[in-house]
């Protein structure tokens, strides 16, 4: 009979009056509803969600409440609720992919992933195990600062569960009631002591629980299930009826199934006297309100920059900066700016997702001086783009117009001057070497990145290409990179006779320029080509290719020449075709004369 019932209740929401075939095999006793309603509830659950799941009847009691209780509480979560336990963080942990949960909460996850992203935690630099999980140092102190006394309940109501595993449940007991002391209008911590209790054969002060719990929460479909599960531990059947039947008219609200308030109106005639507990009762919110005097922008200050997180990001040892300053620091040092943890693994993933929680704390709370903040980044990012202010330059080797030049980076300064240049958008920065005076020479050629590989300590390998030869105005300092006012170079165009004699020595000169490359030993030309490529073509007009300092084969000559750095930067700082082409010819008569036969 329970098995048809079962069936019945299964059917309900699709044939209308499918019940009636359960009710004509017999008449459906009071001990047998929470079967009924157990199946319908699973029934409704499976149509929302298209889940195929089955339930077990003989499955717990925490589970016989089929997730009905998650859909009810999800509405109700706000800011500060962990979105696995639905209560308030505690201990609260933030992964690298910048979402925020309770500690224990993710230690208990078999799952092993974040539950808003997927992200797997054993992929998670320093969350490959318990021991790896960190607290959240500025969330929780702003948690406990917020919510004083629910954070303390939290704590003891914790203990309680950890205690209950353990089946000490005298002292589980304990922890329960002081942290309900705490905070007596928790229905989710009434709701587990009430289970605590009938597990300790506690009836009575279940059912109590289960009374408060209706009180401060008559619409929780949870409340009146554990209280019926009370009433019919307690043999109570007709009291566990009725509240069955909440249970049921609040699953119903919950779905709004026309077929199954159809269904649930004739149950209802079955059961008359039970008809007059179920109506409809006022509604309830749990948005957590934190006090206005308790807000202070000063507890949301980087510890770096002394300024308000702007891009927070949270490091797997619970230590929370803004982006931009961690970055900082991790090019000069693997460790955390603040407890010396190695992070190296961290950095080795370059995982710096910004903590959401903060973030969104910061947009409701401080959402002006928010605004000011990314004001200010702003103008510090247009000013970094600016390069006709200011260009930044690198101080390394000679590089030349249209010739490749692949970059080792490790110095902490020329990390930052990269990752500037990719975040600005400018993708450029300046060449020179080096001077003992003045630091580095006062030509040299931009180079504008075409790609970035990074290493995980930090290291970098950066493909540039020369774009544009350059004058040094002035020279200045970064942030410990050097910098510079530049002016740019472009050859002179020349005309008439001048121009037809520019073209016989354009052509003679890289006639003899293609001879000396081809006498070369083929294992030295093997090596040219697959570091600088081959020998660019000729052009028809020099002066008409559409690059302002020349011909690309003079660059590709002048890189490839056997030439100290000061005498190619002599012809790199020449403005005139001319001039640099007679320079070249030079050289190419002094390495032919010299090459041994």
């Amino acid at each position: 009979c329970s098995l048809a019932w079962m069936r019945a209740g299964r059917a309900a929401i699709t044939p209308q009056g499918s019940y009636c075939i359960a009710a004509n095999l017999q008449a459906l006793r009071p001990d047998e509803l929470q079967i009924l309603v157990e199946v319908i509830a699973h029934t409704i659950r499976t149509k929302e969600q298209n889940d195929c799941k089955t339930i077990s009847v003989g499955s717990t009691l925490e589970s016989r409440c089929f997730e009905i209780d998650e859909i009810d509480e999800e509405q109700n979560l706000d800011l500060f609720s962990c979105r696995l336990c639905k209560c308030l963080l505690t201990e609260p942990t933030s992964l690298v992919c910048g979402h925020t949960f309770c500690k224990c909460c993710l230690e208990d996850d078999l799952a092993k992933e974040c539950r808003s992203c997927r992200l797997k935690t054993n992929k998670s630099p320093r969350q490959f195990t318990v021991d790896g999980l960190r607290v959240n140092v500025i969330i929780s102190g702003l948690i406990g600062k917020w919510f004083n006394s629910e954070s303390k309940a939290r704590r003891y109501w914790s203990e309680g569960e950890g205690l209950w595993k353990k089946l000490d449940l005298s002292n589980a007991i304990l922890k329960f009631n002081t942290a309900i002391e705490l905070e007596p209008c928790e229905c989710r911590l009434l709701a587990r002591r009430a289970e605590l209790f009938m597990e300790m054969k506690n009836f009575g002060q279940a059912i109590k629980d289960g009374d408060t719990m209706c009180r401060l929460r008559p619409l929780w479909p949870k409340a009146h299930y554990i209280k019926a599960a009370a009433f019919r531990s307690a043999d109570r059947n007709e009291e566990a009826l009725q509240e069955y039947f909440c249970y049921l008219w609040l699953v119903v609200q919950t779905f709004f199934s026309l077929s199954l308030y159809f269904f649930f109106f004739s149950l209802l005639a079955l059961f008359p006297d039970n008809a007059s507990s179920c109506k409809t009762l006022p509604t309830f919110s749990g948005e957590r309100q934190v006090p206005s005097q308790l807000l202070d922008s000063a507890d949301f200050e980087c510890s770096l920059c002394m300024r308000l997180f702007y891009e927070p990001v949270t490091t797997p040892c619970g230590h929370t900066f803004c982006l931009k300053c961690l970055e900082r620091c991790l090019d000069h040092n693997p460790n955390c700016p603040l407890c010396k943890e190695n992070l190296s693994e961290y950095l080795a993933t370059r995982a710096y997702n910004k903590t959401l929680l903060m973030e969104e704390l910061l947009q409701r709370y401080f959402c002006d001086e928010l605004a000011e903040r990314q004001k200010v980044h702003e103008e510090e990012m247009k000013e970094l783009s600016n390069l006709n202010q200011e260009v930044p330059i690198f101080v390394c080797t000679m590089a030349f117009p249209t010739i490749p030049c692949p970059l080792h980076v490790f110095e902490p300064r020329y990390r930052l001057m990269i990752r500037r240049s990719m975040e600005t958008g400018t993708k450029q920065f300046g060449m020179c070497i080096a001077d003992e005076l003045k630091g580095f020479a006062d030509h040299g050629c931009m180079l504008e990145v075409r790609d970035v590989k990074f290493f995980p300590d930090g290291r970098s390998v950066v493909d540039t290409i020369g774009i544009a030869c350059f004058k040094v105005l002035s020279h200045g300092q970064r942030d410990g990179y050097h910098t510079a006012k530049i002016e740019y170079l472009e050859d002179k165009k020349v005309e008439g006779e001048e121009l037809t004699e520019l073209l016989k020595l354009h052509d003679s000169v890289y006639d003899q320029a293609l001879g000396w490359f081809t006498s070369l030993k083929d294992d030295m030309k093997n090596q040219i080509i697959s570091h600088f490529g081959q020998l660019p073509v000729k052009d028809s007009d020099p002066q008409v290719n559409g690059n302002p300092n020349g011909p690309a084969w003079c660059w590709w000559l002048l890189a490839v020449l056997p030439l100290e750095n000061k005498a190619q930067l002599t012809i790199l700082a020449m403005n005139a075709l001319k001039d640099r082409l007679v320079a070249i010819r030079r050289v190419l008569i002094f390495v032919t004369r010299k090459r041994p036969r």
